[in-house]
């Protein structure tokens, strides 16, 4: 969960972009990366395997507002989509404080989705976390091309609890700092909670 550094009076918070292979992870972080002010953000880290052809993960931070006096730091991963990399998986959601979901909205990935989000739940289960009492946002990317799957579809398989969701063209920025920002409220919310 996140760290309060009282040296530097801030709180640390990790939001982690999950969901299937090339849909869309990736290109949320590229985006705001680049729309982000270079006063508020720290260098965008990349480590690329040598099978893996998406970034395997980001570290982002963003300032955003502040609690009881810390300057809240958001630092922003990405998780690898492909299977094969379940331990990767299994190692960016340690001490993860919110979760957004980017499901690819093309009907024929909607499998793809749908198993994303079940080794979602299991890796979390796995390292005690309770997905009620923590912050996810659901985003439905790609939404610009011709074969999607209905909203009320993806509500219906993906979104079992009614957890926010966004429509989103993460190529064109479109829903992505919604998104982001959806996220950070939720985690915000949740560290105010925890400390009273």
């Amino acid at each position: 969960m996140s760290f309060v550094n009282y040296q530097t009076k801030e709180i640390n918070c990790k939001i982690v972009y999950y969901g299937p292979g090339l849909g869309g992870k990736t290109t949320n972080i590229q985006h705001i990366y680049q729309q982000t002010s270079s006063d508020v953000k720290g260098k965008m880290v990349s480590l690329n395997t040598e099978n893996e052809r998406t970034l395997f993960f980001d570290f982002l931070p963003l300032d955003l507002g502040e609690i009881r006096g810390f300057r809240t730091r958001f630092h922003l991963y990405t998780v690898p989509g492909q299977v094969f990399y379940e331990a990767s998986r299994k190692l960016i959601l340690r001490g993860v404080d919110g979760i957004i979901f980017v499901a690819d909205s093309q009907v024929e990935r909607m499998e793809d989705n749908l198993d994303s989000f079940k080794s979602l739940e299991d890796n979390l289960v796995a390292q005690g976390y309770d997905l009620d009492k923590l912050p996810l946002v659901l985003q439905w990317n790609k939404r610009d091309l011709p074969n999607t799957s209905s909203i009320e579809d993806l509500q219906k398989r993906i979104n079992k609890k009614d957890w926010p969701a966004f429509e989103a063209v993460a190529t064109h920025g479109d829903g992505v700092f919604e998104t982001l920002k959806m996220i950070s409220k939720l985690v915000l919310l949740n560290i105010k909670g925890g400390l009273e």
